[in-house]
Order: C-alpha cells, then sequence, then structure tokens
C-alpha cells in the first residue's frame, strides 16, 4: 500500500496553493500529505462517512496543527459545488459501492477542467491462496468474490471514469502480498469459515486448508495475495 500510495501522489503532483480531496478519507492520513504539499494558501479536504473515523483524522489534525479538514459524506453526494478540486483520490471505496458509476460521476463533477484523479481499488477475482487444495482454494476465493459489494471494481475503474466524461491517462498495479510469516491470515481463516456456512467446503476442508497454509509458511512456500489497480484521469479542459 505505500508503494501504490506513493504512486498516488506522484501521479496527482499536487503543487501549492492548489484544491485537494480524498474520498473515503478514514483517519486522514493521505489528507495530511496532501496539506503539506498544497501549502498553506491550498486547501486539503477529506471526505469520510463513517463518524468514528471522521472524528479520528479531526483530533489527529488538531494534535498536528495541520491545515488539512475533514467533511462528512460520500461517494454518492460530495457537499462540494461543481468543479471544486485540482485533484482528487479515492482509494478502496469503489469494492463497497452498489452504483459505481454514480461515483464516478460525481468525481467527474468536482474536478476542475484540466483537474485529475487517482483512483485506487482492489480485483477480488486475482486472488492468490498457495498452498492448498485447488477446489477448496476456489471455493473461499468465489465466497470472497460474492460476499464483496462490488468485488470486480480494479478491472473496472477505467471503463467507470472514462464513462463519466474523464480522459485515463495511466493504469497502474500492484500485487498486495501477505506477509510470509503470518500463515493463513485472518482474512483467510475469515472467509474460509463463510465457506463452510456456505456449504462449499466442509469443517474438515477449512481446517486442512488452514494447517496447509501454515505449514507452507514454516517451510517458506506460502502465498496470499490480491492485485491492486490504479487510474490516473484527467478532466478535458
Amino acid at each position: 500500500m505505500r508503494r501504490l500510495r506513493a504512486w498516488s501522489h506522484a501521479a496527482l503532483a499536487l503543487r501549492p496553493g492548489e484544491r485537494a480531496l480524498d474520498i473515503g478519507s478514514g483517519t486522514g492520513s493521505e489528507v495530511f500529505v496532501f496539506a503539506d504539499a498544497v501549502g498553506p494558501t491550498g486547501t486539503a479536504v477529506g471526505v469520510e462517512p463513517d463518524p468514528n473515523l471522521l472524528a479520528s483524522a479531526q483530533r489527529r489534525a488538531a494534535e498536528r496543527d495541520s491545515t488539512a479538514t475533514f467533511a462528512t459524506g460520500d461517494a454518492y453526494g460530495l457537499p462540494f459545488g461543481n468543479e471544486s478540486f485540482d485533484a482528487v483520490l479515492c482509494e478502496r471505496v469503489f469494492q463497497h459501492l452498489t452504483a459505481p458509476a454514480r461515483a464516478a460521476a460525481e468525481i467527474a463533477r468536482v474536478l476542475r477542467p484540466g483537474g485529475r484523479a487517482v483512483v485506487v481499488d482492489s480485483d477480488w477475482a486475482t486472488s492468490i491462496v498457495h498452498p492448498g487444495d485447488p477446489r477448496v482454494v476456489g471455493a473461499v476465493i468465489d465466497t470472497l468474490i460474492s460476499s464483496t459489494t462490488n468485488p470486480l471494481s480494479g478491472r473496472r475503474l477505467a471503463g467507470l471514469l472514462s464513462g463519466a466524461g474523464l480522459v485515463v491517462d495511466e493504469i497502474g498495479s500492484h500485487a498486495l502480498v501477505q506477509d510470509r510469516s503470518v500463515g493463513a491470515g485472518a482474512l483467510v481463516s475469515r472467509i474460509a469459515g463463510l465457506a463452510v456456512l456456505r456449504g462449499v467446503i466442509t469443517e474438515d476442508e477449512h481446517a486442512r486448508l488452514i494447517a496447509d497454509l501454515q505449514a507452507g509458511a514454516d517451510r517458506g512456500d506460502v502465498h496470499v495475495s490480491v492485485t491492486m489497480f490504479g487510474v490516473l484521469v484527467h478532466k478535458p479542459s
């Protein structure tokens, strides 16, 4: 994620005095980077629907004496006027949306002509879990896909943004690979548990998969990953 975020900030290339927005800003980490880049004459804003995350970001801004500001809102209804921002970031939001085209249209609406945006998200169909029985692994990945609102969002980003009238300048990708020392990890174990509840694998197959992954980790032969995609776009002048 650090490398993807570094790419995102380099692609946006914020300059002093610009206005920048982070959609789904969480605890505010990227907005603080924006604030440093645009300086005291610029504007760095985060929008977050979760009140607890929003409050945390506001506390952090006060502690840092940062010029970053935060507002409640979501990707479907950004609380800003048309053509308000020079740059927009939206990371790992589209996978949760039932109407991603609406969110793409909102990004296009708030961007000024010539403004740019980076949208980053996972494509859960690219998940790899190794080692393990291929049928069991496939059932677990299918369960992950079926339990995610918009699981193929990564591959759809460019088309959604183009459909909103934005021009695609660059597409990047990076596989998020789980630390080899942690075995199956919480995500695989949790999704495998859901697969048991769905009836697509048994409790014994669940336990064997986790055991296979832990044994693989012990001998240095484990791989758990998903590919994330980032799309850089601009709004035509």
